[in-house]
């Protein structure tokens, strides 16, 4: 499992009451029985905004939710708790964590104020292998994300029998819309499958091979990337060569851990003509998981066009 840069520092003191907010916005629900604000919705803590958007569209209005990480310019690497993130957990009913080595933090976090059976660990409900070399960015497997969101929806129901039908129908609307991107990724891997693309870190390694594409990426590259260790010379040297190649269909980019680097990189494809196309690891403002996705896969079909009409 990979190293990650993940710092943790839990403010202490917590002045008065402290509201949790839907991804980490405001919020005037005041608590009521634990694990339920006053007004009997489901209190739910989530590491990221991502997964914080996931349990929004499963539980709807009966679930109110705090996401740690909310920042769409955030690095989920280096992180500091504050009071209300303290204090989110330590209400809440069900907490999602991404697991897999990625945000540790939660686990510190929740230590003493959220059982472990209280936690859904995306990673370990994925049924990927999590041996050596694990991928930890599940978010960007959308075949795991609809097991997420039945796990979700059978927590809810638990918790809230009376919304049960309510939490199912959501499930299946939330999966839906992940099935109409699917539809859309297959037809791109109808089209460009084996084409060679490169990324900055594995981040969206999942996404891309549904396209079809295939990683041509040095592995040293975006390990030392992933990890905030320079990349060796001979590594880089070898990296931006590859970008001048002619052979990329495209370079997906993860600007939340830019560097000199990865800089350098990217101007080398775009001096080449490489299409690149950003990619995050939290929610841009104002979107949903589901518009997320959409985004992210019309980028690689816009990509993926322009680089199909350049090798003409």
């Amino acid at each position: 499992m990979r190293l990650r840069r993940t710092a943790l520092t839990v403010a202490l003191a917590v002045a008065g009451a402290l509201s949790l907010g839907a991804c980490g916005g405001g919020s005037d629900a005041s608590p009521g029985a634990s694990g339920s604000t006053a007004d009997g919705r489901i209190q739910v803590v989530a590491s990221t905004n991502v997964y914080a958007s996931i349990a929004e569209a499963v539980g709807g209005t009966k679930v109110d939710v705090h996401a740690i990480i909310a920042r769409a310019d955030a690095d989920p690497h280096s992180y500091e708790a504050t009071a209300q993130d303290k204090l989110a957990v330590s209400k809440a009913a069900v907490g999602i964590e991404n697991g897999g080595g990625y945000d540790d933090f939660f686990d510190q976090l929740a230590k003493g104020l959220l059982g472990p059976a209280k936690v859904v660990n995306v990673s370990a409900l994925s049924g990927l292998d999590t041996g050596t070399g694990f991928n930890e960015h599940v978010w960007y497997s959308l075949p795991t994300m609809a097991t997420l969101a039945d796990e979700l929806a059978g927590r809810f129901s638990a918790l809230d029998a009376a919304g049960s039908a309510a939490f199912d129908a959501n499930a299946r609307a939330f999966k839906a819309g992940l099935a109409g991107i699917e539809g859309q990724l297959a037809a791109l891997k109808a089209a460009h499958a084996g084409a060679p693309a490169a990324v900055t870190e594995p981040v969206p390694l999942y996404l891309l091979a549904a396209a079809g594409l295939a990683n041509a990426t040095p592995p040293e590259f975006s390990e030392a990337i992933e990890n905030g260790s320079d990349v060796p010379t001979t590594v880089l040297r070898d990296t931006v060569a590859l970008m001048k190649s002619g052979t990329l269909s495209m370079l997906a980019y993860n600007a939340q851990t830019e560097g000199p680097q990865t800089v350098e990189v990217k101007k080398a494809a775009e001096a080449a003509g490489v299409p690149v196309v950003d990619f995050a690891e939290t929610l841009p403002q104002g979107k949903t998981y589901l518009q997320w996705m959409e985004a992210n896969t019309a980028g690689l079909q816009q990509a993926l066009g322009r680089h199909k009409a350049i090798a003409r």
